[in-house]
């Protein structure tokens, strides 16, 4: 992070009005993406505290915050990019959100790509896990005859589905 006010999580927004109430527990993180932000913010600032206690209850026992620590102590975090997110809206009570954490370690740039999936309990988000690698993408088939997916009213076969 180049400028200690700036929020690690590169919002662009300022810490205090990004993930530092969150990290404060000052508030919740209203969305699984706002609490994938902050979960990255915790690893740049080293708040394991945080990292633990964002887990849904339940899937704690399995946290290593020996490993956490050295992970976030060790590391430079140099970015995180949003891919995509699903669910996590005001009546959702799961979410799933891909993201890239960029990060150095021992002088040698380094990725970690994950989906995570996210659980709402008692109105307040958690992280439950994730999946490493890209996440699949579901391709709907449109048949020649169905109403044309971008919108302009026609037929697939009339549109889009020209061949070329």
């Amino acid at each position: 992070m180049t400028n200690p006010e700036t929020c690690p999580c590169q919002s662009g927004k300022a810490f205090a009005d990004c993930c530092g109430p969150y990290l404060s527990g000052e508030k919740a993180a209203p969305t699984p993406e706002a609490l994938m932000r902050s979960r990255y913010s915790a690893f740049a600032t080293g708040n394991i505290d945080y990292l633990e206690e964002s887990l849904l209850p339940g899937t704690r026992g399995d946290f290593d915050r020996e490993a956490a620590a050295e992970w976030a102590r060790s590391s430079e975090w140099t970015g995180l990019h949003i891919r995509s997110t699903t669910g996590g809206g005001e009546g959702d009570t799961k979410g799933d959100v891909e993201f890239v954490a960029l990060f150095r370690q021992n002088g040698q740039d380094r990725v970690h790509h994950e989906t995570g999936s996210f659980e709402k309990q008692d109105g307040r988000w958690y992280y439950v896990d994730g999946v490493s690698g890209t996440r699949p993408r579901r391709v709907e088939k449109v048949g020649r005859n169905e109403p044309c997916p971008c919108g302009s009213g026609k037929k697939y076969k009339k549109c889009c589905g020209i061949a070329a």
